[in-house]
């Protein structure tokens, strides 16, 4: 052995020395590290002819030479060299044949192959033939018999093909280029000459798997059409935008059943362990409509998981996302049912004419991160909202402005008084808040005047830290930019935390109320880097604005009206004040005025308001009011008769835990007005300082 290790060393490095002139590398200790041989095998080939003449060539991985003991009473092996085969005359029996292969180092690895040598047909030929689990084109065969030597396989594809031989307990493969139907042909082999033979018939098929993208010329996309649903594979008529592709779905809704469809078979199950977000390409002809994915058990259509979308788009590819998260993946699901516009009969025409391609499972739903302010005009950028609470949001073109595009919202009949919209999946960077900017905006176009709009931010990765605000429409059909003061929370609601990351906002339209169809249309959101004065009711109250009805509320004598100022001078020069009489009623005879949002106490607690009194003396009360009974006043005295003056009412007692929207206004307590100038007061500038 030591004389063969130091042959194959010498000969390598002789090799090594002969290849490599220009370099001296002598660091052999590779060789010593080499492996043993593996994967031994043998193949047995035996001629035809009764003389038992075998050809026998060895094979193996690292295997330089190979000794050959044949079985029978030779007793010297043949040495054999890689790629090489020897050949022995066998008598009629079965052999244990030996092969030892060698490595560059001389490791040895061996195997022993039984042959049998016989000059009769092989008998009871077994042959497997399957597909391949991990290859729909892939077929493995294997045979047994008795009496063979070897076997042949022809896999049907040339009427000339060179068979493969193979060994019983051996598998060989083939992997066919196209589907079809092949004949697959096994010969087992004896020394004599006849032979035993087996056939199968295999047809190869492309596999229906995910992703559905209808590109293969190999698969059979076969629909399963029902009532009405006519599905089918055809060129791409509307190739651009997201989609180029050369193949898509048509889907033709006919007359038939409101849940006419289609529906496609998979090879296998549906792989819901990772991945369980549906996404598919749509081209509608009409925003609005609705697409139903559904998966069904191949036998059991009771087993089964399903959710609905809308087109926001008409006429152009839109990606639609069909969230599978909850689904039971215990259950087993292989068909896929489409059904566009359920509960609608469809009439064949165009209107009811929908494209649809790559279907496919993944793993998240995708985002659309915006950055402020939101114009739903830059082309490539990702618009998508997310409805809830029974709305529907559509991508729409401005209706006094077909250049301009916006999101059309529908709170449709039933939606819940908290029926919302979230304006994609947050921002790209948190809504800057500052002690001295905390408002927002948005353009809206209403159906009527005096609707409450609410805005939310929030955390996108903590729901919990949120802020909401309104603001009211003023005018119908007409775009108004709504200014939403963060500052001023809504009632109920957690106050604006300048340490939170607000990186998201949803949009409520006609918050509190329950849907009953109104359309609102919307357009770009922004934050303010100024904070301005909201056109709603809101303080500071001004009472300047030509566009806010300031709704008074006046009870027991007390009347107030917004005029002309009368008395332009000294600190008050603006253009409208408030006029309150007190007429006969009750000595509490007031008005009062409703906020859109409760009063931010938080860091102002002074009230001022500038007045004009018919005489020194008088009282003014400012009271404010909430719900569940909350209330607060204070009472100050005029100190000038016929002149402008600035009244101060302390609220640094005020309980701040508590919610106050309206504010109160009461002239004289305690004494009975007449409605005369005696009882004729003026105010304005209403401001918490």
């Amino acid at each position: 052995m030591k004389a063969l290790i130091y042959f194959f060393s010498l000969a390598f490095l002789l090799a090594f020395a002969i290849s490599c002139k220009k370099e001296i590398n002598d660091d052999v200790s590779f060789v010593a590290s080499a492996k043993s041989p593996e994967e031994l095998s043998v193949l047995f080939e035996i001629t035809q002819d009764n003389t038992g003449l075998v050809t026998i060539t060895p094979n193996g991985v690292g295997a330089v030479l190979y000794d050959i003991y044949y079985g029978d009473s030779t007793s010297t092996p043949a040495r054999v060299m890689a790629g090489k085969n020897t050949k022995h005359t066998y008598a009629e029996g079965v052999y244990n044949v030996k092969i030892i292969g060698y490595g560059i180092n001389g490791k040895t690895t061996e195997k022993t192959q039984q042959l049998t040598v016989a000059f009769r047909a092989p008998e009871n030929l077994a042959v497997t033939v399957t597909i391949d689990p991990a290859n729909n084109f892939k077929v493995n065969v294997s045979a047994s018999a008795l009496y063979e030597t070897n076997f042949r396989v022809y896999f049907g594809v040339s009427p000339t093909e060179t068979p493969v031989s193979f060994l019983e307990g051996q598998t060989v493969s083939y992997v066919y280029t196209a589907v079809g139907t092949y004949t697959v042909k096994v010969v087992a082999l004896s020394g004599g000459a006849a032979t035993t033979q087996f056939t199968k018939a295999v047809t190869i098929v492309d596999p229906v798997l995910l992703p559905l993208t209808f590109e293969s010329s190999s698969i059979n996309y076969a629909f399963n059409n029902f009532d009405g649903g006519s599905a089918s594979v055809i060129s791409n008529p509307q190739s651009g935008g997201i989609n180029t592709s050369g193949k898509v779905g048509r889907m033709v809704k006919n007359p038939g059943q409101v849940w006419g469809g289609s529906w496609i078979g998979l090879s296998g199950p549906i792989d819901f362990s990772a991945n369980k977000i549906f996404r598919m390409k749509v081209f509608s002809p009409r925003a609005g409509a609705k697409v139903l994915l559904k998966v069904e058990n191949a036998t059991n259509s009771g087993i089964s998981f399903e959710k609905e979308a809308t087109m926001s788009v008409a006429n152009t590819w839109e990606d639609l996302v069909f969230d599978f998260s909850t689904i039971n993946t215990t259950n087993s699901y292989h068909n896929i049912v489409l059904i566009f516009d359920l509960g609608a009969m469809g009439d064949g025409s165009g209107n009811f004419t929908f494209l649809f391609d790559d279907i496919r499972l993944t793993n998240q739903i995708p985002t659309s991160l915006l950055a402020l302010p939101v114009t739903f005009d830059i082309a490539g950028i990702n618009y998508s909202v997310t409805d809830f609470g029974n709305n529907q949001t559509i991508n729409e073109v401005d209706p006094t402005n077909a250049s301009n595009n916006v999101k059309k919202t529908t709170k449709n009949n039933g939606a819940e008084t908290w029926a919302g919209t979230t304006i994609g999946a947050g921002f790209t960077s948190a809504i800057p808040f500052t002690a001295s900017t905390t408002q927002m905006s948005i353009r809206v176009y209403s159906p009527a005047a005096g609707i409450r709009i609410r805005l939310k931010a929030e955390d996108r990765t903590n729901n919990t830290r949120s802020v909401e605000t309104e603001a009211m429409t003023q005018a119908a059909n007409t775009w108004e930019t709504l200014v939403f003061d963060f500052a001023n929370q809504s009632a109920g609601t957690a106050a604006l935390n300048l340490s939170y990351t607000y990186n998201m906002a949803s949009v409520f339209f006609d918050f509190g109320n329950a849907g009953n169809g109104k359309i609102f249309y919307w357009d770009d959101v922004n934050f303010l880097p100024a904070n301005v004065t909201p056109n709603y009711l809101a303080l500071p109250l001004d009472f300047q604005s030509t566009t806010i009805n300031y709704p008074f509320v006046n009870f027991d004598g007390g009347n107030s009206t917004v005029v002309s100022n009368p008395f332009v001078a000294g600190i008050n020069t603006s253009s409208k004040v408030v006029k309150m009489i007190k007429n006969a009623g009750q000595v509490w005879g007031g008005s009062l005025i409703s906020l859109v949002n409760p009063i931010n106490f938080s860091v102002n607690k002074t009230f001022r308001m500038k007045v004009y009194s018919p005489r020194a003396g008088a009282k003014v009360l400012l009271k404010v009011e909430g719900p569940n009974g909350a209330a607060f006043e204070k009472e100050v005295v005029t100190s000038t008769a016929n002149t402008w003056e600035l009244l101060t009412f302390d609220y640094s007692a005020i309980n701040t835990g508590l919610s106050y929207q309206n504010i109160v206004l009461i002239f004289d307590l305690g004494t009975m007005g007449d409605g005369s100038a005696n009882f004729t007061y003026y105010f304005d500038d209403i401001t918490l300082n």
